[in-house]
């Protein structure tokens, strides 16, 4: 085994590293003192909702196609193959249901925050639980975002550590706290050109030196790196068509449908048919982006073959072999290494910028204008600034504050523990963001899930996660390492057939008994996590619901249920469809948006939550229906009462 190889940049490097930050505060420095300077909290937190189709979908695709994605795609390719190109086509209803399903229901109640949705649906206990429950997703994400590719930066290149956090944390300050969501959105389309020229720069010259691209195709299929479609239904493969082709649906509607980050970003656009678009326009930049980490993977092969920078000891870890590829490709190109440090920088300053951007609106929306309702929208948008200056510099900068710099460190040793900064994200958003996904669908699809079967489903959501989450890490921590495998050139005396079929047989894997029971549950595929939550969820929360009393179609908000159900459930007779609140669509048309956001009400023992006009409007539909079904000789007293008991 070999020392770890360091290669160092040069001038020239470090110059387009600054510029790339330059830009980025350059940026921020023009909205904040452009337009109407940030002076509300629509404008600083929702760009005014005046964003159109393009930077918003672009924006999208950079807010998680982060550092963590590109270090972590090409060294997935590179080791097991081109399996994980498969993930690709869980885009499609990892977007398509996010676009007709869950945009029209947030954009037409005018929130500010997905989580205000949870109070109109349920009541604010709920809502409460579900932004505490994003904020500490976010801050784990955070530690693998930024501390697994500086650490990998610099065991590679010797790149200062505490320089590059304190930049990048510097940088995010600026931009994010002047410009607010319209100077992140904007960075973020500069961010991705950045990420597809440094890509694309490394595979055009990686190809080039390999032999071409034809030469790298040659060798990933000598190599057995193409991988065909693998139908194995079983959930404890790691990758298959069926846990990345569907597993990967759940995943992608977790963060597609209902984080913060990307909900707000959806609710900035200037109508709902914009924000719908910006779904469909981010899909192919998805395959594009998935398609070049996995051809930079087949040229990383192509390069090194079996005999990886990781086996001689170059490195230490996976994610670590794609920047020692990219020194040793561009060792003779003076300024490449840095177009593609900048390149990787932008993913983690678009995902650092759009994290901390969602957790200061929630921390406003969620859990300080619900307690101070007189606030002055000048003192709010200054507190919302506040915000994030200070959120930034102690939780980005000065990591040892408080546990964040724990939980960062110990989020990049589970990275190196698991092989994959890839997986080990991943698995976070299946772990946390699973059972926000389950909550938000049992609010949208089942009408008759109430507040107590909303707080238990997301409490044995979570507890699940963790369970399976913590018994795999352990499981894979006290598992022992594989035993030396015989080769074949050990039977040189065999007839050559007899040797091909001893060797195939001796150097092929030994075939493990398949896990029962506990330890089954613990080997399930990480890509099945989001699934498995979100279904934990629901089942509990709708079992809870049912047992502690359903809700009532009067009791519900309009807009706040996808009418799904009736459709689904046609042949039920109707008293069973009434009882499940089958009957009447509840989604808001495009027609009946109102300018104004939704008015928080109080709410009555069910948790129910109605804005003034909609109680009124509540109200007159319900007397009707009640007359309708009453005797003739029904007088007026009598409906008065029905609709002071109503209200």
């Amino acid at each position: 085994m070999g020392e770890v190889v360091q290669m160092h940049f040069t001038t020239v490097d470090y110059v387009i590293f600054v510029l790339l930050l330059v830009a980025s505060a350059g940026i921020g420095l023009f909205y904040a003192f452009s337009g109407g300077r940030q002076r509300t909290t629509q404008e600083f937190l929702l760009a005014d909702r005046s964003m159109s189709c393009l930077p918003v979908s672009l924006s999208l695709l950079a807010t998680f196609q982060s550092a963590v994605a590109i270090l972590g795609a090409p060294s997935e390719v590179y080791a097991f193959g081109t399996q994980y190109w498969f993930l690709g086509c869980s885009y499609f209803l990892g977007l398509l249901i996010p676009a007709h399903v869950f945009i029209p229901i947030f954009y037409r109640l005018r929130l500010s925050s997905a989580y205000e949705y949870l109070e109109l649906r349920f009541n604010k206990m709920v809502r409460i639980c579900g932004t505490a429950t994003f904020i500490f997703q976010m801050v784990i994400y955070m530690g693998v975002v930024l501390y697994a590719p500086a650490l990998a930066l610099n065991a590679v290149t010797g790149f200062d550590l505490w320089g590059a956090v304190l930049a990048m944390g510097l940088v995010c300050t600026l931009y994010t706290a002047l410009g607010g969501l319209k100077a992140v959105i904007w960075t973020d389309v500069f961010q991705t050109v950045v990420m597809f020229a440094g890509q694309l720069a490394v595979i055009v010259v990686g190809a080039n030196q390999a032999g071409g691209i034809v030469e790298v195709w040659r060798k990933a299929v000598n190599g057995s790196r193409i991988a065909g479609l693998d139908l194995n239904p079983d959930p404890l493969e790691r990758h298959t068509f069926w846990t990345l082709g569907v597993g990967g649906v759940f995943l992608m509607l977790a963060l597609y449908g209902v984080n913060q980050a990307q909900v707000q970003r959806y609710l900035s656009s200037r109508t709902e048919k914009e924000a719908v678009m910006s779904c469909y326009v981010v899909f192919p930049c998805q395959q594009i982006v998935l398609c070049l980490g996995c051809l930079m993977g087949l040229v990383m092969f192509a390069r090194y073959g079996e005999d990886s920078p990781l086996d001689k000891g170059y490195v230490k870890s996976n994610d670590q072999m794609v920047l020692y590829f990219v020194m040793d490709v561009f060792r003779d190109l003076p300024g490449l290494p840095g177009l593609f440090v900048a390149c990787l920088f932008s993913g983690a300053l678009s995902t650092i910028s759009s994290a901390f951007n969602s957790l200061a609106t929630v921390t406003m929306e969620d859990l300080i204008k619900p307690h101070f309702p007189n606030m002055t929208e000048a003192r709010a948008t200054l507190l919302s600034k506040g915000l994030e200056a200070n959120l930034l510099p102690v939780l980005v900068l000065f990591p040892s504050a408080l546990a964040y710099g724990l939980v960062c460190l110990a989020m990049a040793y589970v990275a190196s523990i698991m092989g994959s900064v890839l997986q080990a994200a991943f698995s976070i958003f299946g772990m946390v963001g699973g059972p926000l996904l389950g909550l938000f669908c049992l609010g949208i699809f089942f009408p008759w899930a109430n507040s107590v079967g909303a707080v238990v489903g997301l409490a044995a959501g979570l507890a699940m996660a963790f369970w399976v989450g913590i018994g795999s890490f352990v499981m894979r921590m006290s598992r022992p390492p594989p035993g030396p495998q015989l080769n074949a050139t050990a039977l040189p005396l065999f007839h050559n057939m007899t040797t091909t079929v001893l060797s195939s047989l001796v150097t092929s894997p030994t075939a493990k008994p398949r896990p029962t029971g506990v330890e089954a549950l613990y080997t399930l595929s990480y890509m099945w996590y989001s699934a498995h939550n979100s279904a934990t969820v629901v089942v509990v929360g709708l079992l809870v619901s049912l047992i502690t009393g359903p809700m009532k179609e009067r009791e519900l908000t309009p807009g706040t249920v996808f009418p799904v159900l009736g459709t689904l459930l046609f042949f039920l007779p109707e008293r069973y469809k009434e009882k499940l609140c089958c009957i009447t669509p509840l989604a808001l048309k495009p027609t009946e948006i109102s300018s104004q956001p939704y008015q928080m009400a109080k709410k009555d023992g069910n948790g129910a939550a109605c804005c003034k006009e909609d109680t009124a409007t509540e109200d007159k539909e319900l007397e009707s229906d009640r007359a309708q079904t009453e005797d003739e000789d029904m007088d007026t007293p009598t409906a008065h009462t029905v609709q002071e008991t109503a209200l």
